[in-house]
């Protein structure tokens, strides 16, 4: 009997074909047409894959609801935040009746939206107080030193408590006042009370229409005032204490300061400065150079305490604890050791968090820690995406106007995606018997790939934010942290760790010693890394609403699940692919004191030695690179600027405030200028330029940033303006608008 390909096919209705007519196998799968009906189907079929996924969008919803409160014109009254009360009560209650799973969902994250906008309120609130009045005379200033700041652009910078400023009144007076000391003045440690002649002014408004608002940082931390000391200060005999409050912080501080200097003595000023950085939080002691190659490397992100260490300190007095633990057979046997272990690392974590001096972005690290080691504690799994909310939750209610800062959106962005990319990464199968060379290997190849994908992950992640808020890409920023993880992780913050334990018992000179070589390793990387071709590229910023896009888009990737996760792809390159707005022709600061105008990519800088960090922020924002004013371009003397004729954008300015110009000085400027910039009140008489702009618009404007229109006239566009009336912009006494 023989076989052969049968001539007899089955049809649809399953008769039979005729021979030679072509059917296909029963097993064939017939693909239909798409209908309604599967594609709700589909749908459906991909919500419910999310059911253990709604509860990781209640931060977010919280955070939008925050977000939308800070972007608001201006102030809502008290009363709103008793309203977002009782909404969320009648929304949480609606939602516990309700039977209806997607609107559960739906009512829960609206309730979650209305709680972050009410918290907002709350929390202005909480901190508001008086604002020191712009432009004021010299004061004399008498307080306590709370803290040493961050050095700035002018010199080291005290934090202080005033006690008295002039002749203003208690209810004027600022709570904190942070004051820029002469360069080589000799700082006074913490806790000291002092007295000396200082010039106050509001906290500096945004470089640019639509920058980041410094001012409102500085309202959130109880700033009231910043300025530059006229004199030394000299010690200030005061008969009253300060509060128990500010006497214990004061106390810490000047640890914190004390151990500072140790530091910088033991390891020198090469790698004592950013080793005083790491473990103190005081970056008084690192050398420029040495900021401006780690910048430039990508590796900034180091100097500030945050979620990196944290980790690192949390994890290594967690792994120490367990492993000596381990090690003791009698204590094994009658404690968990896990959760011993994790109650070390919880306070090795509220340690640091003390010793670091307690910055925002330390407090929201600490808060992170503290959820994973508390998952410890009640058996669930540390680190995870739900952890992650919760400590996204904890963080948005005590400081709501977190959500603003590029801090708290690049870390819990690339912390999502680490997470991620945690729950997505296979885990590969132990093998039994194999020989200790290959696991070596194998180990070594894993450690490597998961080093790869992270640090690849994170600055994906980061990347939108860097790209709008600081404008710079680091080209070789993924191999120098590369390089630089397993120094920092297993050498450097370990052996800071103990050197700050043990030091004031004598015995931290070792640990110490091998951070600094550890710092010094790192520093070898940055600066190769920022000598490297092309080591920074200048990106601007793009319009204000991709980098919410981009957030809301990194976030659907990393928590959706399944194939419309993708979805979010083009929303978080937004910051990348929209195209970017036109650069202003000028931009003047918001003092009137400098100006710049835009030639091609370059932006001349008419003062090139005054407010150069307001200049330079606004010249990467908008993708232009600094450069001084050529003689050719305008005739600059000490007062004033005139454009010549070979000046690319016709703007003259005078920042004179007291002296008179040179005769025939303003003429002259008024005659060959299109735009005239006086930085005193008075309009010049007779002057018939097309636009004339006086100290009057800027103290209600702040920074202008001018476009040039076809028909000759100009558009300005005002940082104020966008600021809108909030708390934070209003001046002395904002409880009086």
């Amino acid at each position: 009997m023989t076989t052969g390909r049968s001539d007899i096919g089955i049809g649809e209705a399953g008769e039979a074909t005729a021979p030679g007519a072509w059917a296909a196998p029963l097993s064939t799968r017939i693909r239909r047409r798409p209908s309604l009906a599967a594609a709700l189907a589909w749908s459906r079929a991909q919500g419910l894959a999310q059911t253990d996924r709604w509860t990781l969008w209640t931060p977010v919803a919280l955070g939008l609801g925050a977000a939308l409160y800070f972007a608001l014109p201006r102030e809502p009254q008290a009363w709103v935040a008793w309203l977002c009360a009782g909404a969320v009560a009648l929304l949480l209650a609606a939602a516990a009746a309700s039977r209806v799973r997607p609107l559960t969902v739906v009512l829960v994250l609206v309730a979650c939206a209305v709680a972050g906008f009410g918290m907002g309120k709350v929390r202005t609130e909480r901190v508001w107080a008086p604002i020191a009045p712009s432009g004021g005379e010299p004061q004399r200033l008498e307080g306590w030193v709370v803290d040493v700041a961050s050095p700035g652009e002018g010199g080291q910078r005290l934090l202080i408590a005033p006690a008295r400023v002039g002749d203003w009144p208690a209810g004027a007076t600022p709570i904190r006042v942070r004051v820029t000391l002469r360069p080589g003045t000799p700082v006074p440690a913490p806790g000291s009370p002092v007295s000396l002649l200082a010039i106050l002014n509001a906290p500096p408004p945004p470089a640019s229409p639509g920058a980041y608002d410094f001012g409102r940082d500085a309202f959130f931390e109880s700033v009231g005032g910043v300025g530059f000391a006229l004199t030394p200060p000299v010690t200030w005999e005061t008969g009253t204490k300060p509060p128990w409050r500010l006497r214990l912080r004061m106390a810490i501080n000047a640890v914190r300061w004390e151990l500072s200097r140790r530091i910088v003595d033991e390891l020198g000023p090469g790698s004592g400065g950013l080793a005083a950085a790491m473990t103190t939080g005081h970056e008084a002691f690192i050398p420029r150079e040495q900021e401006e190659n780690l910048r430039a490397a990508g590796l900034a992100h180091i100097i500030s305490i945050s979620g990196l260490h944290m980790a690192i300190v949390g994890g290594f007095a967690f792994a120490g604890a367990r492993l000596l633990i381990a090690a003791w057979p009698w204590l094994a046997l009658r404690i968990h050791g896990k959760k011993a272990a994790a109650l070390v690392g919880l306070a090795a974590v509220g340690g640091y968090l003390v010793l670091s001096g307690a910055p925002p972005p330390a407090e929201r690290a600490a808060v992170t820690a503290a959820v994973a080691f508390g998952a410890m504690l009640v058996d669930r799994q540390a680190i995870s995406l739900h952890a992650l909310a919760l400590a996204a939750m904890a963080v948005l209610l005590l400081q709501p106007e977190a959500v603003t800062e590029p801090g708290f959106q690049m870390s819990f962005a690339a912390t999502a995606a680490l997470v991620a990319l945690a729950e997505a990464w296979p885990r590969p199968v132990k093998e039994i018997n194999t020989p200790w060379p290959i696991r070596f290997v194998q180990a070594a190849l894993g450690w490597t790939a998961v080093s790869l994908a992270a640090s690849f992950v994170a600055g994906l992640a980061t990347g939108p934010f860097a790209m709008q808020h600081f404008n710079r890409v680091s080209t070789w920023g993924l191999p120098a942290n590369l390089l630089v993880a397993p120094i920092s992780s297993f050498l450097m913050m370990p052996g800071l760790a103990l050197g700050a334990a043990l030091t004031p018992f004598g015995l931290g000179d070792a640990p110490l010693a091998a951070a600094g070589f550890a710092i010094d390793l790192m520093n070898r990387v940055a600066a190769m890394a920022a000598s490297a071709p092309y080591a920074q590229l200048v990106v601007p910023s793009g319009p204000g609403w991709t980098l919410a896009a981009a957030f809301l888009g990194i976030l659907w990737l990393c928590l959706w699940k399944g194939p419309l996760r993708w979805a979010g792809l083009p929303f978080a390159l937004a910051v990348l692919l929209v195209p970017k707005p036109t650069p202003p022709d000028a931009w003047v600061s918001a003092d009137g004191a400098t100006a710049a105008v835009r030639a091609d990519r370059a932006a001349v800088l008419l003062r090139p030695d005054v407010k150069l960090f307001g200049a330079e922020l606004w010249a990467r924002r908008r993708g232009l690179a600094p450069e001084a004013a050529s003689e050719a371009a305008y005739d600059c003397d000490r007062w004033s600027c005139v454009p010549t004729a070979g000046a690319p954008v016709r703007v003259a300015e005078a920042w004179n405030l007291k002296r008179p110009l040179k005769p025939g000085r303003v003429e002259a400027m008024c005659a060959t200028a299109e735009v005239v910039v006086i930085r005193n009140d008075e309009r010049p008489a007779g002057c018939r330029a097309p636009l004339v702009l006086t100290g009057a618009d800027f103290r209600r404007g702040g920074s202008a940033e001018l476009y040039r229109q076809t028909d000759g006239t100009w558009q300005v566009t005002w940082a104020q303006d966008l600021r809108g009336h909030r708390p934070w912009t209003w001046g002395p006494d904002p409880r009086r608008h």
